[in-house]
């Protein structure tokens, strides 16, 4: 046997063996604790007694791919207006506040869902508590707010999306990708749209979306249970629900039948690069299999740069490629995609590359999954998902973002156990399913035209 595999498996035992540790610690702690108000605000505790902090976050159950037609970045917009004047706050106060009692706060959208966050001392928990309920019904949207505020977003997009062409190749990726689906519209928001939202657009989404019974509120740390409820009756049990909060129904996307290509050309641009995502299921709740053998498959072929399979071929053994990765979240409501970005070695045209990149995948497809290869990328997968639950950050989002998309507290807790679980066979026919050309979108973006073919 040759001295690396010799290393390899050695390096498999010890991993494999301080993960069994790993779980045997983590095993030892309380498992969350859940409650839900009357006024239906759900409420996740996650004890964790390790140092007297706390991660204090409150999900709603609304993103992007929830505004109504016409209204893109309504969500993104209302996550900047919850920072301005309550009946008790004035603008920019609350992250006074949270800095004033030695503590960091931040929030962010996504396509389903928008989060507000603070990390505090554990004994700041109830103000926080006050703060965030004081917010979530009690905002003061006066006309010069919002319209100031959506100057502000305007900037933002600018400087953000307008003078970067990347951010604008991801853009018109996206939109190619869901051509029914909300998914392919811009979180912040096309700019002709942002532009015409008005302060009864704010009012109206606020009134709709903020409310207790379309909240989840995640609290993690030195905590305890039974105190966390009791604060959480005291300061959101009072809030009213919402009454026509819609169901999360979107439109879906029709069956792919072509494969879509884009090719951009900016001078801006430094560096070629080539992304091929394709339209993947996400985690559903109860049946997270297919999600978690995708999980494993992004790993294998481009989790790490050079010895993953198409970091091995297009990197180390052809030197055709300076970076390949792959990626795939399946946290979403509906389908979400799988990516493999690709940038080319020096002198290589982004033609070339993907011509090597798609005979890479025959061959995966064809020989199978290497044994060893398989052994080592599983455990680096489930190591770093339980290696995460040591970061109450991370906790709280795993629990959070998880019950924002539709997934029980029994699928976020069974996750890790599904992903040691999936099998070769089972990742193999996933990535037969999924490596389609016909069914993907692929994108090239490049300085100058010799860079995309010669």
């Amino acid at each position: 046997m040759r001295p690396g595999r010799i290393a390899i498996r050695l390096w498999q035992g010890l991993a494999i063996a301080a993960l069994a540790a790993l779980v045997a610690v983590r095993a030892g702690a309380a498992a969350p604790t859940t409650y839900r108000l009357d006024n239906g605000l759900e409420l996740v505790v996650i004890e964790d007694h390790r140092a007297p902090v706390v991660v204090h976050m409150v999900w709603y159950r609304t993103g992007a791919a929830d505004e109504r037609p016409g209204k893109s970045g309504i969500a993104h917009f209302f996550e900047h207006l919850m920072f301005k004047a309550t009946d008790e706050l004035q603008p920019g106060e609350f992250s006074r506040i949270v800095e004033l009692n030695g503590g960091t706060d931040n929030a962010f959208t996504t396509w389903d869902y928008t989060a507000y966050f603070q990390r505090v001392a554990a004994d700041r928990l109830g103000l926080m508590m006050k703060m965030e309920a004081d917010r979530m019904r009690d905002l003061r949207l006066s006309d010069d707010v919002v319209l100031t505020e959506r100057s502000v977003i305007l900037e933002e997009r600018n400087q953000r999306v307008d003078g970067d062409p990347g951010a604008l190749f991801s853009e018109q990726r996206r939109a190619a990708q869901f051509l029914n689906h909300p998914y392919g519209i811009p979180v912040i928001g096309w700019r002709h749209e942002i532009a015409a939202l008005t302060a009864d657009d704010a009012r109206a989404f606020y009134r709709r979306y903020y409310a207790p019974n379309n909240a989840i509120v995640v609290v993690a740390g030195d905590v305890d249970p039974a105190r966390v409820r009791e604060l959480a009756e005291r300061h959101y049990g009072p809030l009213a629900p919402s009454k026509d909060i819609p169901p999360r129904l979107r439109p879906q996307e029709p069956p792919q039948l072509a494969e879509r290509r884009l090719v951009s050309i900016d001078e801006r641009v430094a560096q070629p690069y080539l992304v091929r995502t394709y339209l993947a299921p996400e985690r559903d709740p109860g049946n997270q299999r297919e999600a978690a053998a995708l999980t494993i498959l992004s790993a294998l072929l481009g989790g790490n740069g050079l010895t993953s399979v198409l970091g091995e071929a297009l990197q180390l053994e052809r030197k055709l490629a300076i970076h390949v990765s792959a990626g795939y979240d399946g946290t979403a409501v509906d389908d979400t995609t799988f990516s493999i970005v690709a940038v080319p070695a020096p002198g290589v045209t982004l033609e070339s590359l993907e011509s090597a990149m798609d005979e890479t995948l025959a061959r995966f497809l064809e020989r199978g999954i290497d044994a060893e290869r398989f052994s080592r990328v599983k455990t680096q997968v489930t190591a770093g998902e339980i290696y995460e639950r040591d970061s109450l950050q991370a906790l709280a989002h795993r629990y959070g973002a998880g019950l924002a998309v539709g997934l029980s507290l029994e699928d976020i807790e069974a996750w890790p156990d599904i992903l040691h679980s999936v099998t070769a066979d089972e990742v193999l026919a996933a990535a037969r399913r999924l490596l389609d050309r016909r069914h993907a979108v692929t994108g090239f973006l490049a300085g100058r035209p010799e860079e995309v073919r010669q």
